[in-house]
C-alpha cells in the first residue's frame, strides 16, 4: 500500500488493474479535518430542523439520479454485481431520505415533577469519527452519516483503503446539496494513522465503527481513553436452520444468496446452515444444484450472480478454511485468469471444532450441519462467540417465535434471509457489537440526553 503523502492505488477485483489514485491521508490532515469539523458544527447544530432536512433529501435526490454511476463505480472497487451494486445505490438514496424525516421529529419529553417541570432534549454530540468496511462501501456509510447529520453533528468519515471512491463521490454530492463545508468530510488512508487518530482525538465525541471483531476490540479500549461513545457493528457467524417442515425447495433456493451475496463477504451472512437431520439429504441435493447454477463472473454483466473476492490475500484466507476438518460436498465454478475468485463452495464439517464452524470466513464458503430436534438446533446457533443476524425456516409459527426468541443474536428473520430494512433496527449481541444502525433507534446513538428541571 502507498504510503502517507503519496497516493493509494485503487485495484479493479475483477481484473487486478489499478483503477485509480487517491491521495492518503495521515495524523496531520485527520487533525485538520477535526478541527474543521469542530468549528463548522456549531454552525451546524443550529440550522433549523427543517433545513437540515432539506438538505438530507437533497443528498438523496442527487444519489438517486446518480445512480448508475455510482453502482458502476462501485462494482468495479469492490467486485460485487452491478446489480446488486444498484440496489445498494438505492439503499443509500432511501437511507438519507428516511432521515430527512427526523430532525423535525427529534424530540424529547415534558415530565411532571414535585415543585416543577423536567424536560429532556436530544443534544448532538459534536464530530463524529465513522470508520466504515470495504465490502458495502457507500451503504454502509450512508447508515452513519445520514443519522450523524440529521441529528445536527458533523462527520468525519474514513472510509476503507480498499474502497475509497464511492465516499469521496458522496461528499462531492453532500456539498454540491448545501451541505455547508467542513460538516461532512472523507478521509482516505491507513487505518493506523487515520483511524487510530480520531479514536484517540479529544475533539471526536463518538466513533461508530463497522469491521472486524478483533479490531472493534481495539477500538473499544483506546476509546477508553476519553471515555468517547463508541457503537460498533463487527463480526458474525449467522445460523441459518431449516426444519423438517420447512419448504425445503424455497429454503434451498435462499441459501446460496444468503451466504454467497457479495462473494461471502458479508458480517451477516449465513454461513451456518443447521439442517434437521431427517431433511438433510434432500437439503443437501436441492441445494448443490443451486450452487451449481449460479453465474459468477463479470461484475458488470447484469446476469451476474457473484463477482471476485477483494484481494489476492483475502483469497488466500478464505482457502486456508478448506482442510483436513472439512468435505467439500457442493462446489460451483469460477473464471479463469486476472481476477480474485472463488467458486462458491459447500462443505461439512468433520468436527464441531473446526475453524469452518468457529470462525468467520468472509468468502463463500458454507458449512452444512445436522441438528436432531429443536433444542439441539437452538444450542448449536448459540455455540458462537457472535450474535448478529440468522434465518429460521418452518411453517410452524409457534416454532419460528419460539427459536428466534431462544437465538442469541440481532436480527432475525423467519422463512427469509432478509437482515436491513431502513426503518428498522440492525446490530447484533454478544461480541457482533455494540449499538443499533437504522430504525428510529439510530438517532438515540448520535445524540446525547440532556435533562433539565424548571422549579415553578
Amino acid at each position: 500500500m502507498s504510503t502517507v503523502g503519496d497516493s493509494i492505488d485503487v485495484i479493479e477485483p475483477a481484473t487486478e488493474r489499478v483503477i485509480a489514485k487517491v491521495p492518503s491521508a495521515g495524523m496531520e490532515e485527520t487533525d485538520r479535518a477535526v478541527a474543521k469539523a469542530k468549528e463548522a458544527f456549531a454552525t451546524w447544530r443550529d440550522v433549523a430542523a427543517g433545513d437540515r432536512a432539506t438538505v438530507l433529501r437533497r443528498i438523496a435526490a442527487a444519489v438517486e439520479d446518480q445512480a448508475m454511476s455510482l453502482a458502476r463505480l462501485e462494482t468495479r472497487n469492490v467486485g460485487k454485481p452491478i446489480s446488486d451494486a444498484l440496489g445498494e445505490i438505492g439503499v443509500v438514496a432511501a437511507t438519507f431520505a428516511y432521515y430527512a424525516g427526523s430532525p423535525e421529529r427529534l424530540t424529547g419529553k415534558t415530565i411532571p415533577v414535585p415543585g416543577g417541570v423536567n424536560m429532556t432534549f436530544k443534544e448532538p454530540m459534536g464530530v463524529v469519527g465513522l470508520i466504515t468496511p470495504w465490502n458495502f462501501p457507500l451503504a454502509i456509510a450512508s447508515w452513519g452519516v445520514a443519522p450523524a447529520l440529521a441529528a445536527g453533528n458533523a462527520v468525519v468519515l474514513k472510509p476503507a483503503q480498499l474502497t475509497p471512491l464511492t465516499a469521496i463521490e458522496l461528499e462531492r454530492i453532500a456539498l454540491q446539496a448545501g451541505l455547508p463545508e467542513g460538516v461532512f468530510q472523507v478521509l482516505a488512508g491507513p487505518g493506523s494513522l487515520v483511524g487510530e487518530r480520531l479514536v484517540d482525538h479529544p475533539d471526536v465525541a463518538k466513533i461508530g465503527f463497522t469491521g472486524s471483531t478483533d479490531v472493534g476490540k481495539r477500538i473499544s479500549a483506546r476509546a477508553s481513553g476519553t471515555i468517547k461513545r463508541v457503537t460498533l457493528e463487527l463480526g458474525g457467524k449467522s445460523a441459518n436452520i431449516v426444519f423438517a417442515d420447512a419448504d425445503l425447495e424455497r429454503a434451498a433456493a435462499a441459501a446460496p444468496g444468503a451466504v454467497f451475496g457479495n462473494a461471502g463477504q458479508d458480517c451477516c451472512a449465513r454461513s451456518r446452515i443447521l439442517v434437521e437431520r431427517t431433511a438433510m439429504d434432500r437439503f443437501l441435493e436441492l441445494l448443490s444444484t443451486n450452487v451449481a447454477a449460479m453465474r459468477v463472473g463479470d461484475p458488470m454483466d447484469e446476469a451476474t450472480e457473484m463477482g471476485p473476492l477483494i484481494t489476492a490475500q483475502h483469497r488466500a484466507k478464505v482457502a486456508s478454511f478448506l482442510d483436513d476438518d472439512t468435505t467439500v460436498v457442493a462446489r460451483g465454478s469460477a473464471p479463469d485468469g486476472p481476477g480474485f475468485w472463488f467458486a462458491p463452495t459447500v462443505v461439512t464439517p468433520r468436527s464441531t471444532d473446526a475453524r469452518v464452524v468457529t470462525e468467520e470466513i468472509f468468502g463463500p464458503v458454507a458449512c452444512v450441519m445436522p441438528f436432531e430436534d429443536e433444542e439441539d438446533a437452538i444450542a448449536i446457533a448459540n455455540d458462537t462467540i457472535y450474535g448478529l443476524s440468522g434465518s429460521i425456516w418452518t411453517e410452524n409459527g409457534s416454532k419460528a417465535l419460539r427459536v428466534a426468541r431462544a437465538v442469541d443474536a440481532g436480527t432475525l428473520s423467519v422463512n427469509s434471509n432478509w437482515s436491513v430494512r431502513i426503518a428498522t433496527p440492525y446490530g447484533g449481541f454478544k461480541q457482533s457489537g455494540i449499538g443499533r444502525a437504522l430504525g428510529p433507534d439510530a438517532l438515540d446513538y448520535y445524540t446525547e440526553l440532556k435533562n433539565v428541571y424548571i422549579a415553578t
